[in-house]
């Protein structure tokens, strides 16, 4: 297997990885509706969406700016659900 293939392989493993974490903090929102699930799912469904945009782009886009940004807003998502909730249980 090629370099090239390996890394195709790689990523649609890890866009499946964050599609399936997106739903099930999906589904735990539709059960809990806790906001910290929706946040997170939003996350993952970005992670997902970026990696699956990666192969379409041209060779070597995963070292263009925007694919940062997308990872930088996802993970911008989590830090902002963490702290929203943590102050949310504060007294």
């Amino acid at each position: 297997m090629s370099h090239i293939a390996l890394l195709g392989v790689l990523n649609g493993l890890l866009a499946c990885a964050a599609a399936i974490s997106a739903l099930l903090f999906f589904k735990s929102y539709a059960k809990t509706r806790d906001r910290l699930f929706a946040q997170f799912a939003t996350a993952f469904a970005l992670l997902a969406l970026e990696r699956l945009i990666i192969p379409l782009a041209v060779f070597g886009a995963e070292h263009q700016w925007w694919i940062y940004g997308v990872r930088l807003i996802a993970f911008a998502i989590i830090i902002i659900a963490i702290v929203d909730k943590n102050r949310a249980a504060a007294p």
